[in-house]
Protein backbone atom coordinates (compact mmCIF):
# COMPACT_ATOMS: atom_id res chain seq x y z
CA UNK A 1 0.00 0.00 0.00
CA UNK A 2 1.20 3.25 -0.23
CA UNK A 3 2.93 5.52 1.82
CA UNK A 4 1.17 8.02 3.31
CA UNK A 5 2.64 11.30 4.31
CA UNK A 6 -0.11 13.68 4.46
CA UNK A 7 -3.96 13.01 6.10
CA UNK A 8 -7.17 15.42 5.36
CA UNK A 9 -10.13 15.13 7.52
CA UNK A 10 -13.81 15.79 7.40
CA UNK A 11 -14.91 18.04 10.38
CA UNK A 12 -18.43 16.81 11.07
CA UNK A 13 -18.99 13.50 12.24
CA UNK A 14 -15.38 12.26 11.65
CA UNK A 15 -12.96 15.17 14.00
CA UNK A 16 -16.05 16.40 15.83
CA UNK A 17 -19.03 14.91 16.78
CA UNK A 18 -21.96 17.38 15.25
CA UNK A 19 -24.17 14.90 13.52
CA UNK A 20 -26.14 14.45 16.54
CA UNK A 21 -27.05 18.46 16.28
CA UNK A 22 -27.12 18.57 13.00
CA UNK A 23 -30.01 15.63 13.52
CA UNK A 24 -32.17 17.60 16.11
CA UNK A 25 -32.16 20.75 14.36
CA UNK A 26 -33.25 19.65 11.04
CA UNK A 27 -35.67 17.50 12.60
CA UNK A 28 -37.00 20.45 14.73
CA UNK A 29 -38.01 21.72 11.85
CA UNK A 30 -39.59 19.03 9.96
CA UNK A 31 -41.92 18.30 13.10
CA UNK A 32 -43.53 21.12 11.95
CA UNK A 33 -44.64 19.52 9.08
CA UNK A 34 -45.03 15.84 10.15
CA UNK A 35 -41.77 14.86 8.13
CA UNK A 36 -39.30 12.94 9.00
CA UNK A 37 -35.07 13.04 8.53
CA UNK A 38 -34.78 9.08 7.13
CA UNK A 39 -31.47 7.53 6.57
CA UNK A 40 -32.34 8.16 2.39
CA UNK A 41 -32.38 12.00 3.39
CA UNK A 42 -29.45 12.01 5.41
CA UNK A 43 -27.59 10.03 3.14
CA UNK A 44 -28.51 12.97 0.36
CA UNK A 45 -27.61 15.87 2.60
CA UNK A 46 -24.84 14.50 4.54
CA UNK A 47 -21.18 16.32 3.59
CA UNK A 48 -22.48 18.51 1.19
CA UNK A 49 -22.60 22.94 1.48
CA UNK A 50 -25.39 23.99 3.34
CA UNK A 51 -27.06 25.79 0.84
CA UNK A 52 -26.87 22.36 -1.29
CA UNK A 53 -28.56 20.16 1.75
CA UNK A 54 -31.10 22.80 2.15
CA UNK A 55 -32.53 22.20 -1.57
CA UNK A 56 -32.05 18.71 -1.12
CA UNK A 57 -34.38 18.58 2.18
CA UNK A 58 -36.95 20.53 0.63
CA UNK A 59 -36.91 18.74 -2.80
CA UNK A 60 -37.13 15.37 -1.00
CA UNK A 61 -39.43 16.39 1.70
CA UNK A 62 -41.76 18.69 0.09
CA UNK A 63 -41.84 20.76 2.85
CA UNK A 64 -43.58 24.74 2.29
CA UNK A 65 -40.19 26.43 3.11
CA UNK A 66 -37.65 28.10 1.40
CA UNK A 67 -34.28 26.34 1.31
CA UNK A 68 -33.26 29.80 2.23
CA UNK A 69 -35.29 29.78 4.96
CA UNK A 70 -34.53 26.37 6.31
CA UNK A 71 -31.01 26.95 6.02
CA UNK A 72 -31.37 30.27 7.90
CA UNK A 73 -33.59 28.74 10.93
CA UNK A 74 -31.50 25.76 11.64
CA UNK A 75 -28.20 27.65 11.52
CA UNK A 76 -29.12 29.83 14.00
CA UNK A 77 -30.10 26.90 16.38
CA UNK A 78 -26.66 25.43 15.57
CA UNK A 79 -24.92 27.98 16.96
CA UNK A 80 -25.75 27.67 20.42
CA UNK A 81 -25.76 23.94 19.82
CA UNK A 82 -22.05 23.78 18.48
CA UNK A 83 -20.75 25.51 21.03
CA UNK A 84 -21.39 21.86 22.94
CA UNK A 85 -19.71 20.04 20.03
CA UNK A 86 -16.96 17.44 21.92
CA UNK A 87 -14.24 15.73 19.20
CA UNK A 88 -15.15 12.19 18.36
CA UNK A 89 -13.52 9.00 19.93
CA UNK A 90 -10.27 8.80 19.12
CA UNK A 91 -9.64 12.04 17.13
CA UNK A 92 -8.01 14.01 19.54
CA UNK A 93 -5.36 11.28 20.48
CA UNK A 94 -4.55 10.90 16.83
CA UNK A 95 -4.53 14.30 15.53
CA UNK A 96 -2.09 15.20 18.44
CA UNK A 97 0.07 11.60 17.49
CA UNK A 98 0.43 12.74 13.64
CA UNK A 99 1.18 16.50 14.82
CA UNK A 100 3.87 15.13 17.32
CA UNK A 101 5.52 13.28 14.19
CA UNK A 102 5.22 15.91 11.89
CA UNK A 103 2.67 14.55 9.75
CA UNK A 104 0.89 17.57 7.50
CA UNK A 105 -3.12 17.54 8.54
CA UNK A 106 -5.96 19.37 6.95
CA UNK A 107 -9.43 19.92 7.50
CA UNK A 108 -11.53 20.08 4.46
CA UNK A 109 -15.13 20.83 5.57
CA UNK A 110 -18.23 21.28 3.83
CA UNK A 111 -19.23 23.61 6.68
CA UNK A 112 -19.33 27.37 5.67
CA UNK A 113 -16.86 29.97 7.44
CA UNK A 114 -19.80 31.09 10.17
CA UNK A 115 -20.34 27.08 11.04
CA UNK A 116 -17.01 26.61 11.50
CA UNK A 117 -16.15 29.92 13.19
CA UNK A 118 -19.34 28.87 15.90
CA UNK A 119 -17.60 24.80 15.77
CA UNK A 120 -14.19 26.70 16.63
CA UNK A 121 -15.49 28.02 19.84
CA UNK A 122 -15.04 24.85 22.45
CA UNK A 123 -11.83 23.69 21.24
CA UNK A 124 -9.87 26.51 19.52
CA UNK A 125 -6.87 25.23 20.64
CA UNK A 126 -7.04 22.26 18.54
CA UNK A 127 -8.26 23.66 15.77
CA UNK A 128 -5.82 26.12 15.80
CA UNK A 129 -3.06 23.07 15.84
CA UNK A 130 -3.88 22.30 12.32
CA UNK A 131 -2.07 23.03 9.17
CA UNK A 132 -4.62 24.16 6.91
CA UNK A 133 -8.60 24.11 7.11
CA UNK A 134 -10.91 24.36 3.86
CA UNK A 135 -14.08 25.55 4.06
CA UNK A 136 -17.33 24.98 1.22
CA UNK A 137 -16.16 28.79 0.59
CA UNK A 138 -12.96 28.40 -0.64
CA UNK A 139 -13.66 26.20 -3.90
CA UNK A 140 -16.09 26.34 -6.95
CA UNK A 141 -17.63 22.85 -6.40
CA UNK A 142 -18.81 20.92 -2.67
CA UNK A 143 -18.55 17.54 -2.06
CA UNK A 144 -19.08 15.14 -4.03
CA UNK A 145 -16.61 17.13 -6.20
CA UNK A 146 -13.05 16.68 -5.64
CA UNK A 147 -11.95 20.22 -5.32
CA UNK A 148 -11.79 20.34 -1.59
CA UNK A 149 -9.79 17.57 -1.02
CA UNK A 150 -7.59 18.88 -3.91
CA UNK A 151 -7.30 22.41 -1.96
CA UNK A 152 -6.52 20.73 0.85
CA UNK A 153 -3.50 18.35 -0.21
CA UNK A 154 -2.16 21.82 -2.34
CA UNK A 155 -2.14 23.66 1.02
CA UNK A 156 -0.28 21.65 3.21
CA UNK A 157 1.90 19.94 0.16
CA UNK A 158 0.76 16.95 -0.38
CA UNK A 159 0.35 15.29 -4.08
CA UNK A 160 -3.05 13.23 -3.82
CA UNK A 161 -0.97 9.98 -4.13
CA UNK A 162 0.31 10.56 -0.55
CA UNK A 163 -3.04 12.03 1.04
CA UNK A 164 -5.22 9.62 3.11
CA UNK A 165 -8.80 11.13 3.95
CA UNK A 166 -10.36 10.37 6.71
CA UNK A 167 -14.63 10.87 5.80
CA UNK A 168 -18.37 9.92 7.28
CA UNK A 169 -19.96 10.64 4.30
CA UNK A 170 -21.06 8.62 1.42
CA UNK A 171 -20.72 11.87 -0.87
CA UNK A 172 -17.32 12.79 0.82
CA UNK A 173 -16.16 9.69 0.24
CA UNK A 174 -16.86 10.20 -3.25
CA UNK A 175 -14.81 13.13 -3.20
CA UNK A 176 -11.75 11.83 -2.09
CA UNK A 177 -11.95 9.23 -4.17
CA UNK A 178 -12.36 11.43 -7.31
CA UNK A 179 -8.83 13.47 -6.02
CA UNK A 180 -6.99 9.92 -5.93
CA UNK A 181 -6.44 10.33 -2.61
CA UNK A 182 -6.69 6.91 0.06
CA UNK A 183 -10.13 6.86 1.94
CA UNK A 184 -10.83 5.72 5.65
CA UNK A 185 -14.45 5.85 6.33
CA UNK A 186 -16.22 5.92 9.24
CA UNK A 187 -19.80 5.89 8.39
CA UNK A 188 -22.82 6.33 10.41
CA UNK A 189 -25.29 3.30 10.96
CA UNK A 190 -27.61 2.46 7.66
CA UNK A 191 -24.89 3.98 5.63
CA UNK A 192 -22.26 1.14 5.52
CA UNK A 193 -23.47 0.12 2.17
CA UNK A 194 -23.01 3.50 0.68
CA UNK A 195 -18.90 3.98 1.30
CA UNK A 196 -17.95 0.60 -0.25
CA UNK A 197 -15.76 2.35 -2.18
CA UNK A 198 -13.60 3.36 0.25
CA UNK A 199 -10.35 1.15 1.19
CA UNK A 200 -10.71 1.30 5.06
CA UNK A 201 -14.20 1.57 6.80
CA UNK A 202 -13.94 1.69 10.39
CA UNK A 203 -16.27 2.55 13.05
CA UNK A 204 -13.92 5.26 15.27
CA UNK A 205 -10.69 7.06 14.66
CA UNK A 206 -9.11 4.63 17.58
CA UNK A 207 -9.22 1.90 15.72
CA UNK A 208 -7.07 3.12 13.38
CA UNK A 209 -3.88 1.95 12.77
CA UNK A 210 -1.26 3.97 11.41
CA UNK A 211 1.35 1.60 10.58
CA UNK A 212 -0.81 0.03 7.73
CA UNK A 213 -0.30 3.55 6.00
CA UNK A 214 3.54 3.94 6.72
CA UNK A 215 3.04 6.66 9.05
CA UNK A 216 4.34 6.37 13.11
CA UNK A 217 2.79 4.17 15.00
CA UNK A 218 1.38 4.81 18.13
CA UNK A 219 3.53 3.94 21.57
Amino acid sequence: MQRITHVIYDLDGTLLDTEPLYRLATQEILDRYGASLTVELRAAMIGRPTPVAARVLVEMTGIPMAPEAFAAERDARLVSLFATAQPTRGALALTAHLRNHGVPQAIATSSMRHSLEAKRVAQPEWFASFDAIVTSEDVEHGKPAPDIFLEAARRIGGTPQVCLVFEDAPLGVQGALAAGMWVVALPEPGHEGLVAGAHRVIAHLDEFDPREWGLPAFP
